[in-house]
């Protein structure tokens, strides 16, 4: 056994119902006096609540999908003008990606409080999108510094985008698995996340009123995340950035859409790997335990349901061919590339 393995320094409360508490105490640690709090407009009042009675220099609620860079440059601004010193961000993945592009300007920490499973908060890995296309890196100054997780943030989740955000969390855990910098400590959470999530989704569809299948989910969130961010972004990672990036999809039910078919292609080659993922779902074979999860779910099918061009199948192909992994366990070429795209725009499950 022979491996390298970085664990990204972070503190995480994790508290249901106790969101507002958690996060005034965590300020107050932080010591700082002016902060640039970060909600979609549709997060506003869930904002207004967790932060109330903070020292709020600045509300800004200018959110958007892959964060397009004229998105990043105007709350960069927003920042600058009102001499904030700290960013508290409210939402799902697309709000703490926007808080990741202030604080990759301007070095500011980052207080994360996630309302879905998107698991961005646990990573250093920012992502932004102009002219069609998604650009991604790593770097230390965009980690929140601390992740505030309360499950009750999640209720108004509606019961079909909590499907599909948290599919999105197990593309985390399965890409990690083979991922360019995969290790046996990625491998042992990610498992655990598999095993989670596949608990947890249920119990949120079944009930989504109640907190137990919700906390389930967004503690697998956030151990897909830490696995994801240590082993890399992998072949799923890469087809999702480009199609995010070309079309502007919606990127959970991208995710979601992809992960079987990136599954399907990888899992044969990747034998120990595959085993470890159908042990975590309890299920013979990989494949199997997701398409059961998926069925039992409800989960998204086809990327032409979302918007994605016929046409655009071949370009993204070239694209995500120029930036797969060298390391990937199935073998790519363009023709493999564009049939995995084609059945995923088809909805033509492997």
């Amino acid at each position: 056994m022979r491996f390298v393995h970085d664990t990204l320094p972070q503190r995480v409360r994790f508290a249901s119902g106790e969101a507002a508490t958690q996060l005034a105490e965590e300020i107050e640690d932080l010591g700082t006096g002016r902060l640039m709090v970060i909600a979609a407009a549709p997060e506003r009042p869930l904002a207004n609540r967790v932060a109330d009675g903070l020292p709020v220099a600045v509300w800004h609620h200018e959110v958007a999908m892959h964060v397009p860079r004229k998105v990043a440059r105007a709350a960069c601004q927003v920042a600058h003008s009102h001499a904030v010193d700290a960013l508290v961000s409210v939402g799902g993945g697309s709000t703490t990606g926007l808080a990741k592009a202030v604080a990759l300007e301007t070095g500011l920490p980052i207080v994360a409080v996630p309302t879905t499973y998107a698991g961005s908060e646990a990573t250093h890995v920012w992502g932004m999108t102009e002219d069609s296309r998604k650009q991604t890196g790593t770097d230390p100054r965009v980690l929140p510094r601390t992740v505030i997780y309360d499950a009750a943030l999640t209720l108004s989740l509606p019961v079909a985008m909590s499907m599909a955000s948290g599919l999105n969390a197990l593309a985390h855990c399965i890409d990690a698995m083979w991922a360019p910098r995969a290790d046996p400590i990625n491998a042992a959470l990610a498992a655990e996340a598999i095993r989670t999530l596949s608990a947890g989704l249920p119990l949120v569809k079944a009930d989504p009123t109640g907190l137990g299948g919700r906390e389930q989910a967004l503690y697998g969130a956030y151990l897909s995340a830490v696995s994801f961010a240590s082993a890399g972004s992998g072949l799923h990672h890469k087809i999702c950035h480009v199609l995010g990036g070309m079309f502007d999809l919606p990127h959970a039910q991208t995710h979601a859409v992809v992960l079987p078919h990136v599954l399907a292609a990888n899992g044969p080659y990747a034998p120990e790997a595959e085993q470890r993922i159908a042990a975590a779902f309890g299920s013979p074979t990989a494949d199997q335990g997701l398409r059961a999860l998926r069925q039992h779910l409800d989960a998204p099918v086809a990327l032409r349901d979302y918007g994605m061009p016929e046409d655009g199948i071949a370009p993204a192909a070239q694209s995500v061919l120029a930036q797969a992994p060298p390391a990937n366990p199935a073998p790519l070429d363009i023709h493999h590339l564009t049939s995995l795209i084609r059945a995923a725009w088809e909805g033509d499950l492997p």
